[in-house]
């Protein structure tokens, strides 16, 4: 089965050689990992509360280019660089999903690409 690749065109193009997103089985979309980048591909200010907000922008950015919606989301995964950032992560990240809430995983990592605080991937269908 052919992949389909998609790319928001509100983002800087991938900073190595993988796609935005790319079609899997079935009618599943998966989201490359998204930092808190702006359209110039710095990193926000703010921490990670204003991160989270931007790297959910982008996905959803993505999303939309793979005609799907936060709604089709079934997977998320979560990497901070520090776990004590976990609260206000959540804080954000429980505005921008409706129940039932898709299935969740968050990670503590040694360090994020660009020296970002949080980065989002995940799955869609």
């Amino acid at each position: 089965m052919p992949r389909e690749s998609f790319t928001s065109e509100r983002l800087g193009p991938p900073a190595g050689p993988f796609s935005q997103a790319v079609s899997g089985p079935g009618d599943a979309v998966y989201l490359s990992g998204q930092v808190g980048t702006d359209a110039s591909g710095r990193l926000v200010d703010g921490g990670v509360a204003a991160q989270t907000e931007q790297a959910l922008r982008n996905l959803q950015s993505v999303l939309e280019a793979a005609g799907r919606t936060l709604d089709d989301v079934v997977r998320v995964g979560v990497y901070l660089a520090d776990m004590s950032d976990f609260s206000a992560m959540n804080a954000v990240y429980a505005r921008w999903f409706a129940e039932p809430y898709p299935a969740r995983t968050t990670i503590g990592v040694a360090a994020l690409p660009l020296g970002a605080a949080v980065e989002i991937d995940l799955v869609a269908r």
